[in-house]
């Protein structure tokens, strides 16, 4: 769900895989195995992606559901 969730919310924001891989200093074929689920990012990297697309790494991990379900709010994108 993570890949899903990443290619949604990158796509939204307007980015290319291209402009992603720039900002995360990673190269292109790197990022495009996150979007693809064959590869998982690090913490850091995790952190980071949240933060150039401007969402909370509990959304990019498909934890918002269960958020909810303990009554924390939060803005999804």
């Amino acid at each position: 769900m993570f890949n899903k969730r990443l290619r949604q919310t990158r796509m939204d924001k307007g980015l290319t895989q291209q402009k992603m891989a720039d900002l995360l200093g990673v190269g292109l074929r790197s990022y495009q195995k996150y979007e693809q689920g064959e590869r998982t990012p690090s913490f850091d990297s995790l952190v980071k992606i949240a933060d150039i697309l401007g969402v909370s790494t509990d959304y990019l991990l498909c934890r918002d559901d269960y958020l909810k379900s303990l009554g924390v709010s939060f803005d999804e994108h």
